[in-house]
């Protein structure tokens, strides 16, 4: 047997031993009764006993020792508190639970934390339908999921997230846009930020000796641990995640200065809404002055020179100068009929039928959760058929935890082995030549039969999923359900992962036009088209917001216009909900246009 396997039957059985016998045990006990452990001499015993012990803390299993006034390491008891493995019983209301279903049918098989998000969901919808089976919804699509993008991106996001969790140095080679160079770093990594559909790692670095951001496509070739030593480094006390996640694109990195921009009348109210937190404003008497601190003066001119007419640097003098220059190669590059264009290229021919899948479930889902989670998930559906008196079908089993026939009967054989102590067995489960699962549960499988604490990763993957679809469904509300959850967790897991507000967004508008969406009524918006310069009224049927690479957008048909326009919510100054209502068209497709 492999010796993680041996490893995961001990932990497993360490736990059911401890909760079964609800009072402090021995050392000599443990190493007596629990699976795994009775043939261990007393030097192996220690040393497994107590890693053990460390990777179930890390997990979030915490056991009670009680050390003896003499300190004698053979007579401490240990013990483990029910709420110190069962995750607190949570009262979501059914639009919680309706706006939960529908996050996991958007991100399901796209997002990269896509599996311990499924693992997180089965545990909090426990004794409800369960979130895995929702139905199909059309009020929301994304374009943006927080995929991990690619097969070399995927990997190294699967190694920095395990090495941010272990505290392990990790290597690997960047590029460098400002000097167009690839070189090797060194990272204790702290932090992963999802923004702007990019991965960002946050760390210190070793060749500057300070904090550093660096984004994940830029990464060139594998990364690798630094050393093989268990664990490398401890975070700074110091380091908080949220100042990063609050910054603007030109404010990543160490500051250069504060700029002074002048912001015209006709656009001082988007820029003060959506601009304004990234500084200070105040008020002029043809429009409004932003001040902000920039680190990186290319991104702050590019942001300039978008807006135009209607923004000007004040100063620094070397800000002013920068976006003159900018300003100038662009002319210079724009003359004369501009760069040659190539060919148009036809889009491929997209060849689908009933039997192909609209989504790669799994396929960008980097992140596995530790099968430790996967186990006492699975035991616990295995309990409630059991005690039912229900088959499970094993293919059914497979579709809703997202894993392989040949994974289902690894677990089967793990799970059938893991016992109280003495011989008593948690479960008995037999796969079947029908292909039902068979249960039998012993009687002290209570310890199974309620939801599990939630894993470090799944705490992540729940929040992380939260965060990124924000306040744009129309089902409920996921900001009380997540304020619900980190309340049951003890502590908010955007610690480790963070996903940023996305850009081209207004929740107050999100608000309004997800009521529209709602109650099928006619959507009237007052629109500025930056492109043009001018704002524009319409009156609209509203099917969906939608996400893509520039923000959120509501997707409407335009009566007016006879076809499907997208509004970034951003750009909306005023949106109202008039009493007409419409009749949707089957033929709107709400994402066809979105880039994501």
């Amino acid at each position: 047997m492999a010796k993680d396997t041996e490893k995961l039957i001990r932990q497993l059985s360490l736990i059911s031993y401890l909760m079964a016998e609800r009072r402090p045990v021995t050392a000599l006990e443990i190493r007596r009764d629990v699976e795994g452990y009775s043939g261990m001499n007393e030097d192996a015993f220690a040393r497994r006993f107590y890693a053990d012990r460390s990777e179930l803390d890390s997990l979030g299993i915490h056991l009670t020792v009680d050390k003896p006034i003499d300190g004698v390491a053979e007579q401490e008891n240990y013990s483990l508190r029910q709420e110190d493995f069962h995750l607190p019983a949570i009262a979501f209301s059914d639009a919680e639970l309706a706006a939960l279903h529908t996050a996991l049918s958007l991100l399901d098989g796209e997002f990269a934390y896509a599996e311990p998000l499924r693992l997180a969901l089965q545990q909090l919808s426990w004794g409800r339908p369960s979130p895995l089976r929702a139905p199909d919804q059309r009020s929301v699509a994304l374009g943006i999921t927080a995929s991990a993008g690619g097969h070399d991106l995927s990997q190294r996001l699967a190694k920095i997230e395990t090495a941010i969790f272990r505290n392990k140095t990790v290597v690997f080679d960047y590029y460098t846009m400002q000097r167009d160079e690839v070189g090797p770093r060194k990272v204790d990594p702290y932090h992963l930020l999802f923004r702007g559909g990019q991965f960002y790692l946050l760390g210190h670095a070793h060749e500057r000796g300070a904090l550093r951001v660096f984004r994940l496509s830029r990464i060139r070739g594998k990364v690798a641990y630094a050393t093989k030593a268990e664990h490398d480094f401890k975070r700074r006390d110091d380091f908080d995640p949220r100042v990063y996640s609050n910054r603007a694109e030109w404010q990543f990195g160490e500051a250069r200065g504060t700029a002074e921009l002048w912001v015209s009348e006709r656009i001082a109210w988007l820029v003060e809404r959506h601009f304004g937190r990234y500084g200070t404003v105040r008020a002029i008497d043809d429009g409004i002055v932003l001040e902000t601190s920039y680190a990186d003066g290319r991104l702050l001119a590019a942001f300039v020179l978008r807006m135009g007419e209607h923004v000007r640097v004040l100063g620094p003098p070397e800000l002013e100068c920068e976006v003159a220059d900018r300003a100038e190669l662009l002319e210079c590059r724009h003359r004369d009929g501009g760069p040659e264009l190539a060919p148009a290229v036809a889009p491929a021919p997209r060849e689908e039928d009933e039997t192909t899948p609209t989504r790669s479930r799994g396929a960008d889902a980097v992140i596995r959760p530790e099968r430790f989670a996967r186990l006492v998930t699975l035991a616990s559906i295995l309990i409630q058929a059991g005690r039912a008196g229900e088959r499970l079908d094993a293919g059914e089993v497979c579709e809703r935890l997202q894993f392989s026939d040949a994974e289902l009967r690894e677990d089967l054989s793990v799970l059938n082995v893991v016992s109280f102590g003495g011989g008593t067995y948690v479960l008995y489960a037999e796969l079947t030549d029908d292909g039902t699962i068979e249960v039998d549960p012993e009687p002290y499988a209570d310890n199974f039969a309620r939801p599990a604490r939630l894993l470090p990763v799944e705490a992540k993957a729940l929040v992380a999923a939260i965060d990124l679809i924000g306040e744009h469904l129309p089902e409920g509300s996921l900001a009380s359900a997540r304020e619900k959850i980190v309340d049951a967790l003890g502590a908010d897991p955007t610690d480790q992962l963070h996903i940023a507000s996305a850009g081209g967004d207004d929740s107050a508008v999100a608000r309004v036009a997800s009521g529209a969406i709602t109650e099928r009524r006619m959507l009237r918006l007052d629109y500025y088209k930056p492109n043009e310069d001018e704002f524009v009224k319409r009156v609209v049927e509203p099917y969906a917001l939608v996400n893509g690479r520039e923000g959120w957008y509501v997707a409407t048909f335009d009566p007016e216009r006879d076809d499907v326009r997208h509004f970034r919510l951003d750009r909306i100054r005023h949106a109202e909900v008039t009493e007409h209502r419409f009749t949707p068209r089957p033929d709107v497709d709400p994402a066809a246009d979105v880039e994501g």
